[in-house]
């Protein structure tokens, strides 16, 4: 795969928008911060000033007079540092909470847009590299504040009031200082967002690819080791490393001869600056102390320009750091809430399909098309056919995880376009193929279902998982954690904790995705009667890849191609001839005979 070189021409203004929102959100302390910054600065202009007629009373003919006269600008140049100390302390005591609240908001904000993208951007996005981006995005916003808020701003101030300050006594040297700074910065300017950038972009790219490559192996490094595939891990993560060191070599090199330019333009200004000022003393337009102002100024400035072409080279680089992070932002949700959305009451469970077209983005060809089916409140369901037949994109509609295309789906004779994500989901459990845990205690995992629960309802719902016993055997029982996505538990463990978990949350509407797939028999047999438990009362939706699993179901319907090709008891639809049910069911029963 190779790597393009991102056309974000309006990355700059696209990232200081972003952040001068969060300024926004705090201006009194931003206001406090630049005046703090500035008059820390003003002293740093008018030190020369006072530098100019220190050296000016050096030479008064009377000793007395000059004496009194140079002590009087060593005063002021004394308090004019320690007016620079105060302010500057000030600055930067303001930047800290600025930075750190900023940073916190952002990355959260972040978090909560990321945890409410569709499925399908997840199924597309490496979570190792999405968590790159926000903690990348979120660290740049440090650089930034300090380059911005403590830097440029320093340094503008200073450019400004050295050419005023001149340009007053010298209209020729403040022209010279004005323009100087104009190409001086206009360079570095340049340089930073034309040739460095696209490279930075590039290298920050393979970083977050990075980030991916890492978390992909290491999240699945059961797997790795199942097959024997360290090294050849090792071999992927190298190859993405060369591709990084290649892309952050050029970036790098690009920094460093942008740096030789500028300070070669900082020896072309030096030069003018001085061999204008000893002019204007030759023709006796300048005093010896007049002189000192000069090359005195030229000091502050070189230090504030020779650092600038740095501070332009940094915020490009927090720029493209939060280039990411900020795209996130403009990241549709793909499924998002109408304004007018409402809670949804439910208290039967019925489902309908209303004449549902719906098709994956992407795909040309509707999987559902004027599709219509009725689950009426209480009833058992199963869904069987071959894989891709539409089974599991029929439970992800009804939680909304797809927005269908044309028709409508109801619960309750609700339609749930129109309600509330997180309250339609909340009437909805569901027991995954393959449960996936927190790396938190069981206890957390049951309750996730519902966090207010007490201990007891805890308890209960796992003596009903028939999960109590074994949590209780374990070292810390409720207490204990259960690794990374439940490493520490087998696979039987996990799904009975799963079910823990939609037994607390009581939801009238239940989806079950052949939770005893893969399981040893003892296992199988504890999930099987906990699922028959589970079912009570409540409108049960049964993916069934193992027949054997739905015959005592109300109901079955049998998927190809998106649609229901047959409807009804098992018992009915095993007489039917040449039927797909009885088909599938015949050839697992000679499967099973088989092995």
């Amino acid at each position: 795969m190779t790597l393009r070189s991102p056309r974000r021409d309006g990355a700059l203004g696209g990232v200081l928008v972003f952040v001068a929102r969060q300024w926004r959100l705090r201006v009194r302390l931003v206001s406090a911060l630049l005046a703090a910054t500035m008059l820390a600065t003003l002293a740093d202009v008018l030190l020369p000033l006072y530098a100019g007629r220190l050296v000016d009373a050096l030479t008064h003919a009377d000793r007395a007079i000059a004496l009194d006269t140079a002590l009087r600008a060593f005063g002021a140049m004394a308090v004019l540092g320690f007016f620079t100390i105060g302010f500057r302390h000030l600055a930067w005591s303001l930047v800290v909470p600025l930075t750190l609240g900023m940073m916190s908001d952002v990355a959260q904000a972040s978090f909560r847009r990321v945890q409410r993208l569709s499925t399908d951007w997840h199924a597309n996005s490496f979570s190792g590299s999405t968590v790159r981006k926000i903690s990348r995005g979120m660290w740049a916003l440090d650089g930034l504040n300090d380059v911005v808020l403590l830097s440029l701003v320093p340094t503008l101030v200073v450019l400004l009031g050295t050419m005023v300050m001149l340009g007053l006594h010298w209209p020729a040297m403040g022209a010279l200082v004005g323009v100087a700074t104009a190409i001086y910065v206009g360079t570095a300017g340049t340089l930073a967002t034309r040739v460095i950038a696209p490279a930075a972009q590039l290298s920050n790219a393979l970083d977050t690819r990075l980030g991916g490559v890492l978390s992909d192996a290491i999240g699945n490094n059961a797997v790795v080791k199942a097959f024997g595939a360290e090294a050849r891990e090792d071999a992927r993560l190298a190859r993405t490393f060369g591709k990084w060191k290649r892309r952050t070599w050029r970036t790098w090199m690009r920094v460093t001869w942008s740096g030789t330019a500028q300070f070669a333009l900082l020896l072309v200004f030096r030069t003018a600056l001085v061999g204008l000022a000893l002019w204007l003393w030759w023709h006796e337009a300048a005093s010896a102390g007049e002189v000192a102002t000069v090359l005195t100024s030229y000091f502050v400035l070189h230090g504030y320009l020779r650092d600038i072409g740095g501070h332009i080279n940094h915020l490009q680089r927090a720029v493209n750091e939060m280039e990411e992070l900020v795209a996130l932002e403009a990241e549709p949700y793909g499924v998002a809430d109408r304004a007018d959305a409402r809670s949804l009451a439910v208290s039967g469970g019925a489902v309908r399909f209303d004449h549902v077209t719906f098709h994956y983005a992407g795909h040309d060809t509707p999987l559902y098309r004027d599709f219509s089916v009725t689950i009426p409140a209480g009833q058992r369901v199963g869904l069987v056919g071959r894989s891709g037949s539409g089974k599991t994109t029929f439970v992800k509609l009804i939680q909304r995880l797809h927005d269908v295309t044309g028709g409508r789906i109801l619960i309750d004779g609700q339609d749930v376009a129109g309600a509330m994500q997180g309250s339609l989901r909340s009437q909805i459990a569901i027991v995954p193929q393959e449960p996936v845990l927190f790396h938190r205690s069981l206890a957390e995992n049951i309750a996730y279902a519902r966090p207010d629960a007490t201990t007891a309802e805890i308890e209960r719902a796992a003596e009903l998982a028939n999960a109590h016993d074994f949590i209780t055997r374990l070292p810390r029982g409720y207490a204990t954690l259960v690794g990374e996505r439940g490493i520490k538990l087998s696979g039987g463990e996990r799904q009975r904790v799963a079910l823990a978990r939609a037994f607390l949350a009581d939801a009238p509407i239940l989806i079950l995705d052949e939770a005893t797939s893969s399981l040893d028999s003892e296992s199988e047999a504890l999930i099987q009667e906990a699922m028959e438990r589970l079912m009570r009362g409540r409108t049960a939706i049964v993916i069934a890849h193992r027949l054997s699993t739905v015959q005592a179901l109300d109901r079955i319907l049998v998927f190809d191609r998106g649609h229901v090709v047959e409807d009804g008891p098992h018992a009915a639809l095993i007489r039917r001839p040449n039927g797909t049910y009885r088909a599938l069911f015949e050839r697992q029963a000679v499967l099973a005979e088989s092995a």
